[in-house]
């Protein structure tokens, strides 16, 4: 049985997915805890109500990254994590910390990765004029957005697209690809090597 600890800013509508789809699919896992580095985060309510343990270390009340990303860690390592999941956590994290977690921590990146690295994803990719758009589960290391890539889903981008439909879009596939990479992760169907992620379809 492994133990997770999700990381959210806000809703948590990743959160959300993977805690509905290990309930319904009955993985070898648990969610440990889901922390948050602001109180007023609704993802922590959503959290509490379904029984999980919560906790907030807010960024405000540190000095600098690496204080907070120490404390952080303190605090994720008292639920003894074999996964850290990313779910809208909005915090660039530290080198030192990234590498504490290497091979255990993934996160979810709206845009087919290397594509659109960083923010405001939806308005590059209509900026850009692309066909194809979508969502990227990667595994996280100190480079931001270029970790080794777990799944993909791509959306296509249609002509009367805006930003918040495509947003919807690549939301609802969000939470469809996440909550797989994730299960994956704790059926240990994941292998990392070379830089690159090996799934084992076989099961």
């Amino acid at each position: 049985m492994k133990n997770i600890v999700i990381l959210i800013s806000g809703r948590g509508s990743n959160m959300e997915a993977i805690v509905h789809a290990l309930a319904s699919e009955g993985w070898p896992a648990r969610i440990a805890a889901v922390i948050s580095n602001r109180a007023d985060a609704p993802g922590l309510s959503f959290a509490a109500e379904h029984g999980i343990a919560t906790a907030v270390v807010a960024n405000k009340d540190y000095a600098s990254r690496a204080e907070f990303d120490a404390a952080l860690q303190t605090v994720i390592d008292g639920f003894a994590p074999d996964l850290v999941v990313l779910a809208g956590f909005m915090r660039i994290l530290t080198e030192p910390f990234v590498t504490h977690y290497a091979g255990r921590m993934l996160n979810i990146h709206p845009s087919l990765l290397p594509l659109f690295p960083g923010l405001a994803t939806h308005a590059q990719a209509l900026a850009a004029g692309v066909q194809e758009h979508g969502a990227t589960v990667h595994f996280v290391t100190a480079e931001l957005d270029h970790g080794p890539m777990v799944l993909q889903a791509p959306v296509p981008v249609l002509p009367e697209d805006t930003v918040e439909t495509l947003s919807a879009r690549v939301l609802a596939q969000e939470h469809v690809i996440y909550p797989r990479a994730v299960r994956w992760f704790v059926e240990d169907r994941l292998t990392l090597a070379a830089g690159a992620v090996q799934v084992d379809h076989s099961q």
